[in-house]
């Protein structure tokens, strides 16, 4: 059986604890994962400075170019897992395996962690506002006007506490090696292939081993990481980020409760924005903080969930290997069961699933070791009812029944909104709201990510600090 060790600052390093990853459907154990206990992550992290050093004199036009080398073979080359190699196939096999999520959808992202990488000079230029690389090669330098800058790095590493539910999250933390920052990987219990497959290509193009460490492990590892690490990212749901919300160390990506706003100028015209609706519901089956769970209208709320529902009711779970398959399985059927069983006890407070009426069968669908959640949508004739704003893992959304001037006060925090609208007094509200992180107008998808520009809290700001200098 495949072995994937610990990477002790890009040493592996086998362990004599060990976790079986399994695959979803069949049980059949895939890989045998080292963990790593908190005694050892936190004796590594003594000497976590020893990632930055050996990443400080490379230039940042050469790390860039090596992370561009590295996309290439993330995408293309055979390379190590654990004692074996891991062709790009193996890959989108193993992800999909033990995670749920067709393949077609591990290759997607794939793609995205590959676009990151091969576009990391203006990535890197949208989050630090055009900052000139070199100044972080010297210390310190001049702009364009000839005022002096300086930047410190806030941690020698960045710590992640990564999941197992979504891939895509991973091209979040690519760009941390070009600033010079070391990286320190807890890898989701579900998905250690990305983190691993990702270092290898590091590795291989370039990056210095003692730059990287992946720590496998239990919720003890995650706290460890979070405790060592002076800068840290942590994904998880909705509690997670109200336990990290004063905690200027950590930065907490949970659900998204992303949304769609159709404006009064532009709502009796829905149909022609549908297919913008449905795609931000089912793309990447629901599964990312970017997925919409909301649709807001003043007028047409019951034809539009309609309308969504014929769309989306019939979706039914299909093999991971078919092209067509839509959605991702719960590897462990009793999430999916209390999900299920929650959506109907929040029922009897108001609102109705429309997606029922075009479902053949259950929302659930159980199977011997998994299970699947059918898209679902929920009509609120307001906002009242608690499945107004509600977000979950699979393909869920509420229309929502709401005079436009309350709108984006009711509808409460969102990480993405689009304002379908050509109103100027609304898109003048919507600019000036602090609910909404990342702001679409137009007929864009939530889904659709624009990576030049920072995701969820700028990873530069987080990590770089700006300071007075002075030299003579």
């Amino acid at each position: 059986m495949i072995h994937v060790p610990i990477l002790r600052r890009g040493e592996p390093y086998k362990s004599l604890d060990t976790d079986t990853v399994v695959h979803f459907s069949t049980g059949e154990p895939m890989a045998e994962v080292s963990q790593a206990n908190p005694g050892l992550i936190d004796r590594d992290l003594r000497k976590s400075a020893e990632a930055r050093a050996a990443l400080l004199d490379i230039p940042c036009a050469d790390l860039i170019a090596i992370l561009k080398n590295a996309a290439e073979l993330f995408m293309t080359a055979d390379l190590p897992l654990g004692d074996d190699t891991q062709s790009p196939d193996d890959f989108v096999r193993q992800q999909s395996g033990s995670t749920g999520l067709p393949e077609h959808m591990c290759r997607k992202n794939m793609e995205k962690n590959h676009f990151v990488l091969t576009q990391m000079e203006p990535v890197l230029d949208g989050l630090t506002r055009g900052l000139d690389l070199r100044v972080l090669d010297d210390g310190y330098g001049e702009d364009d006007a000839g005022r002096m800058l300086s930047y410190m790095a806030e941690s020698d590493v960045l710590g992640l506490v990564l999941p197992s539910n979504s891939p895509g999250v991973h091209a979040l933390w690519l760009p941390v090696l070009a600033l010079k920052v070391g990286l320190v990987l807890k890898p989701g219990p579900q998905e250690p292939w990305t983190p691993y497959r990702m270092a290898q290509a590091f590795f291989k193009a370039g990056i210095p081993i003692a730059s990287i460490s992946l720590y496998p492990g239990g919720p003890d590892a995650g706290a460890a990481v979070l405790r060592g690490c002076e800068r840290s990212v942590i994904f998880g749901g909705t509690p997670t980020v109200e336990r990290y919300a004063t905690d200027s160390s950590v930065q907490a990506h949970g659900p998204g409760f992303s949304k769609i706003f159709l404006g009064d100028d532009c709502v009796d015209d829905w149909e022609r924005y549908l297919d913008v609706m449905v795609d931000s519901v089912l793309i990447n089956s629901g599964r990312s903080c970017i997925s919409c769970s909301g649709v807001w209208v003043s007028r047409h709320g019951r034809e539009i969930a309609e309308a969504m529902a014929e769309r989306l009711g019939p979706v039914a779970p299909k093999p991971p290997s078919d092209p067509d398959s839509a959605l991702a399985a719960f590897t462990n059927p009793a999430v999916a069961e209390q999900i299920s069983a929650t959506i109907d006890k929040d029922l009897a407070a108001g609102g109705e699933d429309v997606t029922a009426k075009y479902r053949d069968g259950a929302r659930l669908v159980s199977e011997e070791r998994c299970a699947y959640l059918r898209p679902t949508l929920i009509y609120c004739d307001s906002p009242e009812p608690p499945l107004a704003n509600t977000e979950y893992m699979f393909p869920f959304v509420s229309v929502v029944a709401c005079p436009q001037d309350q709108m984006l006060e009711r509808s409460g925090g969102t990480l993405v909104g689009t304002c379908i609208t050509g109103d100027e007094g609304f898109i003048r509200r919507a600019i000036g709201s602090r609910k909404i992180d990342r702001l679409n107008i137009g007929p864009i998808p939530t889904i659709k990510i624009n990576w030049l520009q920072p995701h969820e809290g700028n990873l530069v700001d987080f990590l770089m600090r700006p300071r007075a200098f002075q030299k003579l």
